[in-house]
């Protein structure tokens, strides 16, 4: 079978200096320090939704987000695939949504923070040009991170 059921979404590692802004997300699926993102709407393009989702999410307006990336994995009847962008380009003025509060957070104290489960695996993907893909397979029952 060559079609399946696709959930889309976006992330985008808005970045300044030495400061990344993450997102204290409230959400139990996926709690802790992140990156901002959500759901690619029907019939919209996926440039067109990061920027609308980082306007949602942190107020601020990006300028030329940057594909540098793919996360997907399974979920029932299909897969999930989010596709990661970077910037450093934005206007506007910082403020928090009820998916959680916006933090300018340095890099050195990335790690006095709760953060994702996998936050510095998708990091790692975003930032490495020899990367593209970082990707959850299940292998015997348990989760397994690829990354190419």
């Amino acid at each position: 079978m060559r079609t399946e059921n696709v959930e889309l979404t976006v992330l985008c590692l808005i970045h300044k200096d030495d400061e990344y802004l993450l997102q204290d997300r409230v959400a139990k699926d996926w709690k802790g320090f992140t990156l901002p993102g959500g759901h690619v709407e029907i019939g919209e393009s996926i440039v067109d939704a990061v920027v609308r989702e980082m306007k949602e999410e942190t107020g601020l307006n990006i300028i030329s987000p940057r594909l540098c990336g793919i996360k997907h994995f399974p979920i029932d009847n299909g897969r999930y695939i989010v596709f990661l962008f970077e910037t450093n380009q934005y206007e506007g003025e910082l403020r928090s949504s009820e998916e959680g509060k916006m933090h300018w957070i340095k890099k050195s104290e990335l790690s006095t923070v709760n953060l994702v489960n996998d936050f510095y695996e998708l990091l790692n993907v975003m930032l490495d040009d020899n990367l593209s893909e970082f990707q959850y397979v299940i292998n015997d029952g348990k989760w397994q991170i690829l990354k190419r």
